[in-house]
C-alpha cells in the first residue's frame, strides 16, 4: 500500500507511475484520495471542536444553573451536539475507508529500471547461464517417466484429491526432500534463519501482505474458518512482524522459509501440463528479507544471486529476465524471474520470482524501523522476497535435463550427498 503522506506530497509521481503501467483507470483515484483526505482532516478538526464545545457547554450549564440564569438555550445546544459528533464521525469513517480502499489498490511505485511493456512479451532478458541442452533422443514426458519408474502416482491422487495433485514415491520423494535441504543449507551458510511458518493465515493478515481481492481466486479458503492455506511462506513471513518496530542495528533480517504451498491455479501452459509443473500443492524454500530502504536494492541483487547459485550448482541452464510494467503486478517495485531450461519444450520456463516490494507491504502491515539517532523518528522499512527452489518445477527440469536414453536419470552432483551418494535415480 502506498503511504498516504507520500501521495499527499508526490501526487505527480503516483500519476506518472500509473501512466507508465498503463493503469489509467486509476488515475482519477489520486485526486479522489487527496480530496477525501482533505475532508477527513477537516472533519477531524471539526470533531475535536465539537467535543471541546460539548465540554464548554457542560461547564456553562453548571455555572448558569448556579447563577439562576436561563439555561434553556444551552440545554438545546447540548442536546444537539452528540448527534453532530456522530454524523461527523460517521462521515469521517466512510471517507477514511474509501481512502484506504484506494490506497490498498494503487500499485507500488516502480523502480526506474523497470522496462515498459504491455505483457510478458515486454520482459527483458538480463543474462543466461549454462548451455541449453537439445536432446539427441526423444525425451519422455517427465510425468510419464515418473509413473513408469513408480516414482509418482497421479491417478490415485486425483481419485482422492482431484486433478493437480500427486503422490511422490520412492526416489522422487527423496529428490523432493533433497532439493529442500540443499537450498536450505545454502541459505543457512549465508546467514539466513530457517523458518517453518504456520500453513494458514487469517484474512486480516493476508490483506496486509497482498491485495486479497486479486489473489483470493487462487487460494484455498478453510470453510467456516477465518483461515486460508498459504500460497507461499513469503506471506506469513511478511506478516510475522506486523505492527512492530525494528531497531536499525537488527537489519537486514534474512529469513529462509520452508513450507508446502497451496494454490488453486492450474491451466494449459505448454505440452507437459499434466505432471509436476503446475500443481495445487508443492514444497518451496523461500528467501525473505526485512531491510532499511538504503539496503534493499543491494539485497535484491543478493537474493537473485542466491537463486542463481542454486540452479548453477544443480547444473540447470537458465536465464534471468527483468519483468516489465505490464507483467509485474501490484506489489513489487522491481522483479526478476529466473527461467530454467526445459529441453522437451526447447524453451525457458519460470522457476523463480524475485521481488523488491520496497515499503509497500510494510505500510499495509505497519512495520517500521527506528532511527538510531533521532529515537522518536520512525519510518517504514523495505521487504524483499525470492524463491530459492520450488521443488516440483525443479524436479521436472532435472527429469528432462538429466534424462538418459535408457530412461534413467542422473542425479546432479550437488544432490548426491542428500540421496545416499546415489548417482542415478
Amino acid at each position: 500500500m502506498l503511504d498516504l503522506k507520500f501521495v499527499r506530497e508526490h501526487p505527480e509521481i503516483v500519476r506518472a507511475d500509473l501512466m507508465k503501467r498503463g493503469d489509467t483507470d486509476k488515475l482519477p483515484w489520486v485526486d479522489e484520495v487527496l480530496e477525501m483526505d482533505r475532508r477527513v482532516r477537516e472533519l477531524t478538526v471539526e470533531i475535536g471542536n465539537l467535543r471541546n464545545r460539548r465540554n464548554v457547554v457542560s461547564r456553562e450549564i453548571s455555572r448558569a444553573r448556579k447563577a439562576g440564569e436561563d439555561i434553556s438555550p444551552l440545554l438545546s445546544e447540548a442536546a444537539g451536539l452528540p448527534e453532530r459528533i456522530r454524523e461527523a464521525e460517521a462521515e469521517r469513517g466512510r471517507l477514511s475507508e474509501a481512502v484506504r480502499y484506494r490506497l490498498m489498490r494503487l500499485p507500488n511505485i516502480l523502480h526506474e529500471s523497470v522496462p515498459v511493456g504491455s505483457d510478458e512479451t515486454g520482459n527483458v532478458e538480463i543474462r543466461r547461464w549454462g548451455e541449453p541442452k537439445v536432446p539427441e533422443f526423444d525425451l519422455v514426458n517427465h510425468g510419464t517417466l515418473a509413473v513408469e519408474h513408480d516414482w509418482a502416482d497421479f491417478e490415485r491422487a486425483a481419485k482422492i484429491a482431484g486433478a493437480g495433485f500427486y503422490f511422490l514415491k520412492g526416489r522422487l520423494a527423496l529428490l523432493d526432500m533433497a532439493l529442500q535441504r540443499f537450498a536450505m543449507d545454502l541459505l543457512i551458510r549465508r546467514g539466513y534463519t530457517p523458518i517453518i511458518p504456520p500453513y494458514m493465515m487469517n484474512r486480516a493478515s493476508y490483506e496486509g501482505v497482498t491485495d486479497l481481492a486479486d489473489f483470493e481466486n487462487v487460494m484455498y479458503k478453510i470453510d467456516g474458518e477465518d483461515e486460508y492455506l498459504i500460497a507461499t511462506s513469503e506471506h506469513p513471513m511478511a506478516a510475522m512482524y506486523s505492527g512492530e518496530i525494528f531497531e536499525e542495528k537488527d537489519l537486514p533480517l534474512r529469513l529462509a522459509g520452508i513450507s508446502p504451498c497451496f494454490r488453486r491455479e492450474i491451466g494449459a501452459h505448454g505440452i507437459d501440463t499434466k505432471g509436476l509443473f503446475r500443481v495445487h500443492q508443492f514444497h518451496k524454500v523461500e528467501q525473505f528479507v526485512y531491510s532499511t530502504p538504503e539496503q534493499s536494492w543491494d539485497l535484491h541483487e543478493e537474493l537473485i544471486a542466491n537463486a542463481e547459485e542454486v540452479f548453477q550448482r544443480l547444473g540447470l541452464p537458465y536465464r534471468v529476465v527483468l519483468i516489465c510494467t505490464g507483467d509485474i503486478g501490484t506489489v513489487a517495485a522491481k522483479k526478476y524471474d529466473l527461467e530454467v531450461w526445459m529441453p522437451r519444450e526447447e524453451r525457458y520456463r519460470e522457476a523463480v520470482s524475485c521481488s523488491n516490494c520496497t515499503a509497500y507491504q510494510a505500510v499495509r502491515l505497519n512495520i517500521k524501523v527506528r532511527d538510531p539517532v533521532e529515537f522518536t523518528r520512525k519510518r517504514y522499512l523495505h521487504t524483499l522476497n525470492s524463491t530459492a527452489i520450488a521443488t516440483t518445477r525443479a524436479i521436472r527440469a532435472i527429469l528432462e535435463n538429466y534424462q538418459n536414453p535408457d530412461g534413467s536419470v542422473t542425479v546432479p552432483e550437488a544432490l548426491r550427498p542428500y540421496l545416499y551418494g546415489e548417482e542415478t535415480l
